[in-house]
């Protein structure tokens, strides 16, 4: 493994040239990789470990879309496509990538498949370290390993596709066969990861729980509202508004962050936004810390979880869901977004 200094922090992470593809290949070469659900996660690594010629099946519920999908994307019935516990019982590798809800739905029909030495591979934590909710308890003569990419499955499969790679974590809960560790690598090379970080599934799971309710999607949607309405009231246009809180972040600062580090940005940057991006970040993080505490104890408590599961398991989960993103579609803040990407020129009519 490379030692990599982050920030005063030595981290060791395993790259593609210590665990090149042909080594994952080999690793994996008697194994079949099967993986259930084809919804989010799921199809992307299992193209990318098809691509990367992995022996890979999917398990998916007949007659749905997801099916459907599967079936597009070149999965046969019957020979690399089948009903969920069908796959289950053909894999020596199970990937379980349903929802979380899901995972807990669908466990007592899974473990029964959970023959000795099999491996069962998660994307995220959540199902085994909330067990005491979700009575996922793996059976002891099994590994328990995990790829946690740090994308969604679009970006998975994107970066793939481009060459570059995701980043992942990676972990290993039980070690039954005393090849857990050399199966989670290979794995996680064969999805496409651009380079691996050793974790825990219970450092993931606090890990991803508060940052998708936090910077990733929660905050930063409520941020983008704030100033975006602050501006409105204020007498700004949609347009203005929206091209001051969305479309110069994602079309041009955000790019240059990923490219050198919020640094390189502000040193790249007016004087004027230099000057005042320095003095406001402060009050910003003082005013959102407390908030970001009160997140982090309701995801180690298992709050979150619970509701999560609580929500995701009612029979209006659906209706309630598309009401609500209806309600942030409809939003004149959402709907002055599409209207300033339409005018982007990849997206004017030649």
């Amino acid at each position: 493994m490379a030692k990599i200094d982050f920030g005063g922090v030595v981290e060791e992470v395993v790259t593609r040239e210590e665990f090149p593809l042909e080594k994952a290949q080999e690793v994996l070469k008697n194994e079949v990789v099967a993986v259930l659900g084809y919804g989010v996660q799921g199809p992307a690594q299992a193209l990318n470990m098809r691509e990367n010629g992995i022996n890979v099946i999917v398990g998916q519920m007949p007659n749905s879309s997801y099916w459907d999908k599967a079936l597009k994307d070149g999965w046969v019935a019957g020979e690399t496509l089948f009903p969920l516990e069908e796959a289950a019982e053909k894999g020596t590798i199970i990937q379980y990538l349903i929802s979380d809800a899901g995972q807990q739905q669908f466990w007592p029909k899974l473990e029964k498949h959970l023959s000795k030495g099999k491996a069962l591979y998660f994307s995220h934590g959540f199902a085994i370290v909330y067990k005491d909710q979700t009575g996922v308890i793996p059976p002891a003569d099994i590994d328990v390993i995990m790829v946690a990419p740090k994308g969604s499955g679009t970006s998975v499969r994107a970066n793939f596709l481009d060459g570059s790679g995701i980043n992942s974590s990676f972990a290993v809960f039980q070690d039954a066969t005393g090849k857990a560790r050399e199966r989670t690598l290979a794995l996680g090379v064969a999805v496409g990861s651009g380079y691996l970080f050793k974790t825990t599934f219970e450092k993931e799971v606090h890990s991803d729980l508060t940052g998708e309710r936090g910077i990733l999607m929660g905050a930063l949607a409520g941020v983008m509202e704030a100033q975006y309405n602050i501006l409105r009231k204020n007498g700004h246009s949609p347009s203005e508004a929206f091209n001051e809180t969305v479309e110069e972040l994602t079309q041009s600062l955000i790019r240059l962050v990923a490219k050198n580090g919020m640094d390189w940005m502000y040193a790249n940057c007016s004087t004027t936004a230099q000057r005042g991006a320095l003095d406001w970040r402060h009050a910003f993080r003082e005013a959102t810390e407390p908030v970001f505490e009160k997140l982090y104890e309701s995801v180690v408590s298992g709050e979150e979880t619970r509701v999560v599961l609580k929500a995701n398991g009612a029979p209006d989960y659906q209706v309630k869901l598309d009401a609500e993103l209806k309600e942030m579609h409809e939003s004149e803040m959402w709907r002055a977004g599409a209207a300033v990407r339409s005018l982007r020129p990849e997206n004017q009519k030649k």
